[in-house]
Parts: C-alpha cells; structure tokens; sequence
C-alpha cells in the first residue's frame, strides 16, 4: 500500500479494479481546511485520461508490473508474435494492445512487453527506429521561405513526412512516439 505522499509520475496504482498510471500530481494545502492531492491519471489499458483529487494520507494499492525484453518475431494479420530472449516462449498479443505502434514495428526488433498478472497490458517501444523508404515521390524545388517535406511510405506501411532531399531507397531514423522524421541515415 502507497498513500498520496509516496506519488510520483509514472507509479500504477489500483483504482476500482483498473489500472491507473500517474501522470502527473500537485499537493494542495490551502489556507482554510484539509491538505488534498489533485492528479492527472491515464488508465493503462484504454489510455484514458481522468484527473482526480484525494484528501492528503489516502492509501493505493500499488500495481506490479513487471517490464520483460521481447523480440518481435512477426504478425499473421490477427495477432502479433513476440519471443521472449531467454525462454523462447513466443507470446501472442491482440491488435487492441499494440495499437498504432505497429507502425513502428519491423521483424527482429527489440521491444519491451508490460506484464500485469502474467498478462501483456502493453507494448514499449525504443524511442527511435531505423527504417526503409519503400515509396515517396521526387522532391520538386520551389519558391519557399523554409524547406519543404513530401509524404514517404515506410516498409512498415506508415507514411510518414520528411525533407524533399530524402529519397527511394533511403534509410530513415523516426521517432516512434511522434512519427516525425529525424535524420537519413547512411547506409
């Protein structure tokens, strides 16, 4: 058990039976009355948003979540296969889970599976990939104050903007909590 003065950004805790992560907190002492604690709270499993208050000493019970190094092996259309590095177990995991991450995902990559209770509740990703242009059309040069971007198709499927000197072919690095575009890289 945690109480309001053990917050800090990033802990889960058990509301309700659900899974809420803290993503941000301010104790309150007002001038007249109790201390209080107001919080932004994002439910891990539907990514919801809620913000709350509770009176200062109220006491949680704290989620064990547990954080395991996977590799992601591939996807048959319905589910994503992921194989653990020491046991081999590959685990299966619902498209509800991943999400837009599979955007990012290319076969082989290192990846972060969350546990809670022996079950995937969600996927971490590193924060940069390195991928393949697959299809983007030629840069036309134009009159412009700033440089200008075109749409370019990945070898993921996501389609992504970059600069208009980037090309078919080219090896891109992107990162994967926003999509943007950081560099080309050499090959």
């Amino acid at each position: 058990m945690i109480s309001t003065a053990d917050f800090r950004n990033g802990i889960v805790i058990i509301e309700n039976g659900e899974l809420m992560e803290l993503v941000e907190f301010q104790h309150v002492k007002p001038g007249k009355g109790g201390a209080f604690v107001r919080t932004k709270q994002k439910n891990v499993i539907t990514g919801r948003v809620l913000e709350r208050t509770y009176r200062s000493g109220e006491k949680f019970e704290e989620a064990r979540l547990v954080e395991t190094p996977h590799q992601y092996l591939y996807s048959d259309g319905d589910l994503f296969y992921f194989m653990h590095h020491e046991t081999f177990e590959q685990i299966p995991v619902g498209p509800n889970i991943v999400g837009d991450k599979s955007d990012w995902l290319k076969e082989n990559d290192e990846v972060s599976l969350l546990l809670y209770e022996g079950k995937v509740i969600s996927l971490s990703l590193p924060i940069t990939v390195t991928l393949k242009i697959t299809r983007c059309d030629p840069g036309v040069q134009g009159d412009r104050a700033s440089g200008g971007t075109k749409p370019a198709t990945l070898e993921t499927g996501a389609t992504i903007q970059v600069p208009l000197f980037v090309n078919e072919g080219d090896t891109v690095k992107v990162d994967t909590r926003t999509g943007a575009y950081i560099e080309r890289v050499s090959t």
